[in-house]
């Protein structure tokens, strides 16, 4: 039974919104519009919703949920593609983890250096902040400079 983009959109649990935005990122096939005006969506296109929303879950990003969904329909295409995929994914993560850890060392090093008093133009936290200049924001080297020793 055909479904309408709110129909979808509900047993996915997520907005219209988000049903178009994948629509426009060519992640699900946009039904042409009959002269009624409603779009109707095949019931399969529940499945690929929830498949890319388990996707973004898992870290993937757009493009790589594409590659992922091509993989799917793809009768060449090998378990051992979509395994590179996800072993792809872990590596990325375990980089992201790495640095998450670097930057809350910088931030422990930063909250011990301040006392939690005086006046704001004393506090190390945003001296450190501000020796970046502009925009940038502390790097763990520039802490490890700063401070000497590990960060």
């Amino acid at each position: 039974m055909a479904l309408t983009i709110g129909q979808v959109a509900a047993q996915c649990g997520c907005g219209v919104e988000t049903v178009r935005f994948y629509e426009r990122e060519g992640l699900i096939a946009q039904p042409p519009r009959p002269e009624s005006g409603f779009r109707k969506y095949p019931p399969d296109a529940v499945g690929r919703v929830r498949f890319i929303q388990r996707s973004k879950a898992l870290g993937f990003s757009l493009r790589e949920i594409k590659e992922l969904l091509s993989l799917r329909v793809d009768s060449a295409a090998t378990c051992d593609a979509v395994k590179g995929r996800a072993e792809a994914k872990i590596a990325d993560i375990k980089q992201k983890i790495r640095h998450l850890q670097e930057m809350k060392r910088a931030l422990v090093k930063l909250t011990v250096a301040c006392r939690g008093k005086g006046p704001t133009g004393e506090c190390p936290i945003l001296e450190a902040l501000g020796d970046g200049g502009g925009t940038r924001t502390v790097s763990v080297k520039a802490m490890k400079k700063r401070g000497g020793g590990k960060a």
